[in-house]
Order: structure tokens, then sequence, then C-alpha cells
């Protein structure tokens, strides 16, 4: 068996690249999974055991001093659980199904937050949710898509401006181009993921702050408590052990609850934005690792691509050495001389090197042209081999938008 044949079938042992990416990531999260479980049980566990142990002291003191059965206290807890997943509490809380109620529930079911305190719970309540959560949670989708998309727009257009400015006020332009310098300046530039990224992440926190000063007082929660929920909220996470606005009445009560809808909206589209725009940072991760590990299973593949480059160099030699390897293949036919002169280890032809080095002038050719003009739009190969074209979703927006996903990297 010839040399390019082992390498051959060593290469069809790889994975597809996007295939690799996948099992990579799948393997990356489910070590992500082990180890957040592992943390949080080691954090939590200890706390969870204490309450366990106080709440049972607490049962049987009062299963004592009453005289009442623990059955039948049993009894009336689950009861209180029930009243309890119907929206009733000790304290006076607001109605859950009037009209301001049911649209706060109808927000929480769209953006899929699903803080979980309000539920329907007739069979008519369930059906319709599953229809209207299936049309309204595609269309929330689409419009988060549309924000980053416009987000990234907007960023690329400031940064772009900031960046012109910057040169222009450097004084390393000659005085002829500084006035006419935004007509062709920066061709084809798109800012850096990182750059989108911190301010994105900065946007974020800002937001959460401020909300978080105002959940505070009118809530009556600690500080770290309503950063908490900002969190827990804006990435729609929603576990449901803190939920704003739902005591009977507040001081400027309107006022509040506007706000609280106005934050959460920019909370929302905010951290969507920041956790594909670190999607992106994290597949270039994968690619380097990729990369790295490409002929891990194969340790031969180096050593066959450097032979058949000796072999296919261009060298001195006479018409002998030449003649044994003129020989076709007993293999099969090649689909041209020339490769089969390459197959067979024969030294390329400078009729073929001439050829070649056409092709590779015109394609430089043609960059060099797009690099004056401006970069196309379309996706090409280079952007393949980056692993950020024919994205879907929010990867496809940011597509060729940014430094780190365009075609011309």
């Amino acid at each position: 068996m010839m040399p390019g044949q082992r390498l051959q079938g060593c290469r069809s042992l790889h994975f597809n690249e996007d295939n690799g990416r996948f099992v990579l990531l799948a393997i990356l999260i489910l070590l992500y999974l082990l180890c957040g479980a592992a943390v949080f049980s080691a954090i939590e566990r200890p706390s969870e055991l204490r309450a366990h142990g106080r709440w049972n002291g607490t049962l049987h003191n009062f299963s004592e001093t009453f005289n009442i059965s623990l059955q039948d206290l049993n009894s009336f807890l689950r009861e209180y659980e029930a009243a309890i997943a119907a929206g009733i509490r000790a304290d006076a809380l607001r109605p859950r199904w009037d009209f301001t109620g049911a649209f706060y529930f109808v927000g929480t079911v769209v953006s899929t937050i699903g803080f979980g305190m309000t539920t329907p719970v007739t069979i008519a309540g369930k059906v319709f949710l599953i229809f209207y959560g299936l049309l309204g949670c595609a269309a929330t989708i689409l419009f988060f898509n549309l924000f980053l998309e416009r987000i990234i727009t907007l960023l690329a257009v400031v940064m772009k401006a900031v960046r012109e400015r910057r040169i222009r006020n450097s004084g390393l332009l000659p005085p002829g181009i500084r006035h006419d310098f935004s007509a062709y300046s920066l061709p084809g530039w798109k800012p850096s993921v990182y750059h989108v990224m911190l301010i994105l992440g900065l946007s974020a926190i800002t937001i959460s702050c401020c909300a978080s000063a105002m959940y505070t007082p009118v809530e009556g929660w600690a500080y770290l408590d309503s950063l908490y929920f900002c969190f827990v909220t804006f990435s729609t996470i929603g576990f449901g052990d803190f939920v704003s606005s739902q005591s009977a009445a507040y001081e400027y009560q309107s006022l509040y609850r506007v706000a609280n809808c106005c934050f959460m909206l920019m909370g929302v589209c905010c951290i969507y934005s920041l956790f594909n725009v670190i999607s992106i940072v994290i597949k270039q991760v994968l690619n380097w690792m990729l990369e790295k590990m490409s002929c891990l299973f194969c340790q031969r593949c180096n050593k066959a691509n450097a032979f058949l480059s000796r072999r296919n160099a261009i060298r001195p030699g006479s018409k002998s050495r030449q003649s044994r390897f003129d020989k076709p293949d007993s293999d099969g036919p090649c689909d041209s001389d020339t490769e089969g002169r390459r197959l067979s280890g024969e030294m390329i032809s400078m009729k073929d090197l001439a050829a070649s080095n056409k092709v590779s002038l015109a394609i430089m050719q043609k960059q060099l042209s797009e690099s004056a003009n401006g970069y196309p739009r379309t996706v090409c190969g280079s952007s393949r081999h980056n692993g950020f074209s024919g994205g879907v979703g929010a990867l496809g927006i940011m597509n060729n938008r940014l430094a780190e996903t365009s075609n011309s990297r």
C-alpha cells in the first residue's frame, strides 16, 4: 500500500469538522454539568440537611404542644401545598388571574422565563397554553434575534466611527486625505467579538445594578438577592424563588410595574445577545482544540505528508529515474495525466507548476481587489474553515458581522 493511500485512509477516520465540534462540545458540557453538580452538592447539601432537621423538630414540637398526630399534621400540610400551587399565600398577594396578573403570566411564558408562581389548573387553560406558547415563544425568539442583529449593527457603526475619528486625529494621514477619509476609510472593517462582548457585558451589569437598586427598597430584598433575581430572570432561568410585583399594593404601583416590565425586556434582550456573543468565543476555543487534536489518533499523518511532499518536489534527475514511475497504476485509471503522476510519486512538470501558479495568482489578485473595494458579504471557504458559515438563528445573524466570524479571516 502506498503512503498516499495510508494517508487517505487515515483521514477517513477523522470526524467531519462540524461533527467533531458537536461531539467535543457535548463532552465538555457533560463535564461542565458534572463539575457544577459536585460544587452545588458540596455547597447546598449541608444547608438542606440542617433545614430538614429544623423542620422535623418543629413538627414534633407542634404535634406535642397541640396534641395533634403527625399524620393529621402532614395531611394538613399537603392541603396547604395545594393551596400554594393555586396561588394562595398567608400574606396578601395580588390576584393571579385578573387582567394585569394574566398579562404578567403570558409575558413569562413567551419570554421562556417561567417563574412557576402562576400556572393554569383547568384543562382548557393547559390546552390553550400549549398552542399559545408554541407561537408566542417562536415569535419572541425571532424578536431576540432581530434585536441581536440591530445591536451588533449599531455597535459596529459606533465603533467604526470612533476608530475613524481616532485615526483622523492621530495626524498620520496626509492633508488631502483627512477631509475625504470617511468616503473610503477602513473597507471591510468589522468589530472584534471581544469588544462587543465587553460592551454587552457592561450593559448587562448596568441594567442589573439599576434594577436591583429599584427592587431592594420596593420588594424588601437584600441587594445581593436582587442581583441574583436579575440574573435568573434576564437569563430566562426563572426559578421562581424570587418574583417581583407580587404584593397586593405598592407605593407608586403603576410606575413600578411599568419600570419592572422595561427592566425585564431590556435585561432579557441584553443577556440573550451576550450569551450568543460568548458562544462565538466558545466556538473559537472548540476550533482551536480540534486543530490541536486533528492528528491525535494517527501519528503517521505528519510523516506521510512529509514523505509525499518530498516525492512531489521539483528536483533534478535523469530520464532513467523518471522512467521507473511512468508505468500506470495497477489499481485503476487516473482522472488525468497530472493526477496519475502525482499518485505514482513522479515529479510534477514545469508546465503543471506554471498552470498552478497562474491559478494561485488569479486567486491572489481577486483577494487583493476585494481588500481594496471592501470585503464581500458572501460566505467563502475561509469562513467555512473558521467554522462560522452556514449558521442558523443567532449564529447565522452574527456570521460575517464580527471580525472573528468574517470570511476575511
